[in-house]
């Protein structure tokens, strides 16, 4: 059996988990700070923009698909 990819997974697996050890520990200690209090108003604003850039980003997706199918010669149309 080879064992590098057994050791490569595992040692994977350790810094993984010790970074989101770290990391959750980082923001609960920033969380009991009182530094992540935001106001409502901007926190809708912040999660609206992202809406946005998702609906926009699915539409580009949308028509560059649509535009590639057509010009591969694929049929496209609804029956």
């Amino acid at each position: 059996m080879d064992w590098v990819p057994v050791f490569l997974a595992t040692f994977k697996v350790l810094v993984f988990g010790t970074g989101m050890f770290f990391a959750i520990k980082w923001h609960y200690e920033q969380g009991k700070k009182g530094k992540g209090k935001d106001k409502p108003s901007t926190v809708l604003r912040a999660g609206g923009k992202v809406a946005a850039v998702l609906v926009v980003s699915l539409l580009a997706l949308l028509l560059f698909t649509f535009g590639l199918s057509r010009m591969l010669g694929l049929d496209m149309t609804f029956p």
